[in-house]
């Protein structure tokens, strides 16, 4: 009679001990899915941060490029308006000086205009 209730008992324990293995596996495999389902959202995210910020500095590649066309014009702006003018004081000084030699500007008016426009070079 104890051989009966030894084998009754263990095949209880191991009933138990199954069910005990297969509530694990199954919540196991839950963690699992849940983390599968956390790792697809975080995923999710980090694709739309990188497209948001992709997109952004497309935006500012071309603000700067925009930007440094613009200076790129002025600067050439400027130096082209920097040897124009040169030139044109160039004309003048040589038209004062005729001025000068056929006696219509003064020595002292001659050299007061000459000052004035070599210091503008």
């Amino acid at each position: 009679m104890i051989a009966k209730k030894k084998t009754g008992y263990i095949e209880r324990f191991l009933k138990k001990a199954d069910k005990a293995i297969d509530e694990g596996i199954k919540r196991a495999d839950e963690a699992l899915e849940d983390a599968v389902e956390f790792g697809e959202m975080a995923v999710s995210q980090a694709k739309k941060a990188s497209n948001e910020l992709t997109k952004k500095a497309l935006k500012e590649k071309e603000q700067i490029k925009l930007k440094g066309i613009k200076k790129i014009n002025e600067g050439i702006a400027a130096a082209k308006k920097a040897t124009s003018n040169s030139q044109e004081d160039l004309k003048m000084l040589e038209k004062l000086g005729k001025l000068r030699e056929s006696g219509i500007l003064t020595e002292k008016e001659f050299q007061t205009k000459k000052k004035k426009i070599l210091d503008r070079i």
